[in-house]
């Protein structure tokens, strides 16, 4: 998959679950849950030792998008290709990881907080951007703000996006997809109940699908 079809592929599924992870192990039936519950992508964090090998073992299920969320240097760049992820998300920008994403040939989607961040990822080449934490730079109408001046980005907000305020996101024609990690809850995996993250993934996909036919 290219750079082009990875970003194509998260705004088409338009829900990016934050996954944190403390067994490596529950990669592979995590990526299962969310797949058969509508949602085909996850961002794996590298918050935990867990996370590298859990995104390793999610990569290898077949039609799920595996990606690394949290890469903070072309170090992690480097163990997350080779992990398998076909894109990865950082809470910054930073010019170093977007050097060694290009030479990796793997889909990066930079974080950015303010007009001037947003403006560096624009003039770096980035159309779609993470915008962390997008609650408490002011939720929607933050978006909109940002949207005026900048009409050609697309923007994934993410940080205290939540079902109350995923649609208010969602109908917004610059966000091209929401992140947040209440699909799959830390807790819900840690003990295994991956039948409640399928449900939990399905209720996020119809929640998506409602707001974006009404947008």
């Amino acid at each position: 998959m290219t750079t082009t079809d990875a970003v194509a592929e998260l705004e088409r599924i338009g829900i990016v679950p934050v996954v944190v992870l403390d067994d490596a192990h529950h990669g592979a039936a995590l990526a299962e849950a969310l797949l058969s519950g509508g949602i085909g992508c996850a961002e794996f964090t590298l918050r935990t030792p867990a996370g590298l090998g859990a995104l390793r073992e999610a990569a290898q299920v077949e039609g799920f998008l595996a990606g690394a969320g949290t890469v903070l240097d072309a170090a992690q760049v480097d163990a997350v290709t080779d992990a398998g992820a076909g894109f990865l998300v950082s809470p910054g920008f930073s010019p170093v990881v977007d050097d060694r994403a290009r030479a990796r040939g793997i889909a990066a989607v930079p974080g950015v907080a303010t007009a001037t961040e947003l403006q560096r990822a624009r003039e770096g080449g980035h159309t779609h951007v993470k915008l962390f934490p997008a609650g408490a730079f002011g939720g929607p109408s933050y978006v909109d703000a940002l949207a005026g001046p900048f009409p050609d980005m697309r923007i994934l907000p993410s940080g205290g996006v939540s079902p109350q305020n995923a649609a208010a996101y969602l109908e917004r024609p610059t966000v091209f997809a929401v992140s947040g990690s209440w699909m799959a809850p830390r807790a819900a995996i840690a003990a295994g109940d991956f039948a409640a993250i399928r449900e939990l993934a399905r209720e996020c996909r119809e929640l998506h699908d409602e707001a974006r036919s009404s947008a």
